[in-house]
């Protein structure tokens, strides 16, 4: 592990009906490497809120940092890193890229192509103020094909029991800030996302003036493809 407090810690954000474990093939590449890495927790209950974590635990981070978001957690890390002097690039992976007043679902529904709406089953959970939210899965007996279709059938079990619920007020919930028009940005579009149109990565990856790499894979590719993300990430952090 590198002792160069000048190197950037890489923050992992995981998105909806994933964990951080998600990104163990990517940890695993840029530890060998030598890079510092947290995959942290994201909550998955509001946008708002799941920022404002984040943004803690950026904040509990000594030095420099690239910031990652899979999926939904792209949405979260534009916002929380609006305003952190310590973020110095933003990394979107198969990830929502949204400008400010934009939900996760306004963005899905913005082009055709996503089969995710069908698969998912809502439940409803208890809320602090003893209220009732709406949170949504993918079913299992479809996750392998909607979610991960380039993942190993066994393997997709897993992630598929295993899968973390996402708020329904999270994914209509707007951006309030867009960190992305201050803080250099890059995208890695994933082709053969049924989650995220491919033309909808693309739409959004432009309009935010991130460079962009395009690979043939599903909506997991940070566990299908860890080579590639990991080799993005580490090109960021160098400042390539």
């Amino acid at each position: 592990m590198s002792t160069d407090t000048s190197a950037p810690t890489i923050v992992l954000v995981h998105g909806a009906f994933a964990d951080s474990s998600s990104w163990n093939g990517v940890v695993e590449r840029l530890r060998a490497q030598g890079h510092s890495v947290i995959a942290a927790a994201n909550p998955l209950r509001g946008l708002d809120s799941d920022a404002a974590y984040v943004a803690s635990v950026l904040d509990s981070v000594e030095g420099p940092c690239v910031l990652v978001g899979h999926s939904y957690g792209g949405s979260v890390i534009t916002v929380a890193a609006a305003g952190k002097s310590n973020v110095e690039a933003l990394v979107y992976v198969a990830a929502f890229i949204p400008d400010e007043g934009e939900s996760a679902l306004q963005l899905t529904d913005k082009f055709p192509g996503s089969t995710l709406g069908p698969t998912t089953r809502p439940a409803s959970y208890p809320l602090p103020d003893e209220g009732t939210g709406t949170e949504l899965y993918i079913r299992q007996e479809e996750f392998h094909q909607q979610f991960a279709a380039d993942v190993p059938a066994a393997t997709a079990e897993l992630m598929a029991a295993t899968q973390r619920p996402v708020a329904l007020d999270a994914l209509q919930q707007p951006a309030t800030a867009t960190a992305w028009r201050n803080i250099r940005s890059y995208a890695l579009i994933t082709s053969e996302d049924k989650n995220i149109p491919v033309e909808a990565q693309r739409f959004m990856a432009e309009r935010a003036g991130a460079e962009a790499v395009e690979v043939a894979a599903s909506h997991a590719v940070s566990v299908s493809t860890p080579d590639v993300v990991a080799a993005l990430i580490a090109r960021v952090a160098a400042g390539e």
